[in-house]
């Protein structure tokens, strides 16, 4: 049995899964590295790539100590495959296996359902990479830069975690799936990613803290569920992958908090109480309130297509077959295979929002979705006492459901932020309240200019309350080489 806390250093592939003794999948991996190094490469912009830059880098998956802070090129992060320690006769959580050992091997029924399912995750981890590649030009700060870059060799670690379960245990599928996972790009006509958000640009920092916060949070919903996996090899795999994932979310929720810090400070300085003046504020250099609620509505609903269909049998089949749960099955009080259970989903009949009952097995996108409106409001909400502290009448908040949708039940359907249904007109009329125009994004990208002296910070975003493993505010976070 592999249990292995730390991680093996003797490979070209930094692993705790023996890869060592495995040389059939060493080999593929061997194989593969060359086409992740191109694909690196091309990526982040050429002048960064002799920086050197104070990352961490998994030396163990031990929660209480796996990472070790130095300073690294990216090019030679030491990428690998880590899962988290097997647990001891684990049991599948849910669905009709509910109560059966784990298991170690593919079952043949679930093959194709659970290679889907790992190149979706896979897909969408080079994805952001890529929607990210021109952010460092105009870095805020050191800080912010350093964050940017530990954000995307972790994202491609988590590509190289889903790559390392295809060679393993999908054989000639699986290798081919790997090697496609380097040939899409976001936003590529040709071969774009799969899921729609990760084909969006990104083209400012405030967009990369949005989308870090409310995107990468879907990315831990859809790893926690994954994590109750019965396919043992993929719980482990997401269980030490939702470890990295936290950082992200950090860097998202502190991001945008330092912006609204800055807005309302320099609001405070100038005499300025209301938020809505927009262009007084805007003249002072930072970015105004009801602008940081447009991007938030953007990347909100952006995200919530990512769940899928609100009804959804594909969903329906993987939760039955036991190599998808619910977020925290464990803590829901029902038997987990959710026999004559339902649960309210909305509808949208004869123009009107309803809400109706559903097979609860059926409507698995939606609770998780509805965990994912919850988990997101926290942040919203520590936001919202940043400007309550500075004494600002101005709430953000959370759109409804059915705004600004592609996907799902409300796809395409005029209905405000509010939730209320209005006539195209009103939507057209009101569409530049709710989402960023292209002037808005002009004005976002003309404050975004780069800040490359340790210990400073552009004049739109506040320092961050602590450094990164404690360090000193002057810090020398990456040590440029400019090609």
């Amino acid at each position: 049995m592999l249990d292995l806390i730390n991680v093996e250093y003797d490979t070209l592939i930094p692993n705790n899964v023996g890869l060592s003794s495995d040389k059939r999948v060493l080999k593929a991996l061997e194989k593969w590295h060359p086409g992740y190094i191109n694909w690196w490469n091309d990526l982040i912009p050429q002048q960064f790539q002799q920086s050197l830059v104070y990352l961490r880098t998994a030396v163990s998956v031990d929660p209480k100590g796996w990472a070790k802070f130095d300073y690294v090129k990216m090019p030679e992060y030491r990428w690998g495959v880590l899962l988290a320690p097997q647990v001891e006769d684990r049991r599948i959580p849910c669905g009709e296996h509910a109560g059966e050992k784990a298991w170690q091997e593919v079952p043949g029924e679930y093959r194709a359902m659970l290679r889907r399912l790992i190149v979706i995750q896979g897909d969408t981890e080079p994805a952001s990479v890529e929607q990210q590649r021109f952010l460092a030009l105009s870095a805020p700060s050191l800080y912010d830069m350093r964050n940017l870059f530990q954000v995307n060799v972790e994202e491609g670690r988590h590509l190289w975690a889903m790559v390392y379960l295809l060679h393993k245990y999908f054989g000639a599928d699986g290798r081919e799936e790997a090697d496609d996972l380097l040939r899409r790009s976001s936003g590529s006509e040709e071969a774009p990613r799969m899921l729609g958000a990760f084909n969006e640009e990104t083209p400012d920092w405030l967009s990369f803290f949005m989308f870090t916060y409310f995107t990468d949070r879907d990315g831990k919903m859809q790893l926690e569920s994954l994590a109750q996996s019965g396919f043992d090899p993929l719980s482990r795999t997401c269980r030490f992958m939702l470890t990295e994932e936290a950082h992200h979310m950090f860097v998202g929720e502190t991001g945008v908090g330092r912006t609204i810090e800055r807005t309302c400070q320099v609001m405070k300085e100038n005499g300025i109480d209301d938020p809505y003046d927009i262009g007084r504020i805007r003249a002072l250099g930072v970015i105004d309130l009801p602008t940081i609620q447009k991007k938030l509505n953007l990347h909100y609903t952006l995200s919530l297509d990512l769940f899928g269909q609100e009804v959804s049998t594909n969903a329906a089949n993987a939760f039955n077959a036991g190599i998808k749960g619910r977020y925290m099955e464990s803590r829901i009080d029902d038997d987990h295979r959710l026999n004559g259970a339902t649960y309210p989903v909305c509808r949208f009949e004869d123009g009107q929002v309803r809400i109706v009952e559903v097979p609860a097995l059926t409507a698995i996108n939606m609770r998780l979705r509805d965990d994912y409106t919850k988990d997101a409001a926290g942040g919203v909400g520590r936001w919202n006492k940043i400007i309550e502290k500075a004494g600002i009448a101005f709430e953000l908040k959370l759109p409804h459901e059915g705004f600004n949708r592609k996907i799902g039940v409300f796809a395409n359907q005029l209905i405000d932020p509010d939730g209320k249904v209005i006539s195209g007109a009103a939507y057209d009329a009101g569409v530049k309240d709710w989402l960023p125009s292209h002037a808005d994004g002009d004005f976002i990208a003309s404050l975004m200019k780069p800040v490359r002296e340790p210990g400073q910070y552009a004049g739109w975003i506040a320092p961050p309350k602590v450094g990164i493993n404690n360090m000193p505010g002057d810090f020398e976070y990456v040590k440029l080489h400019m090609a």
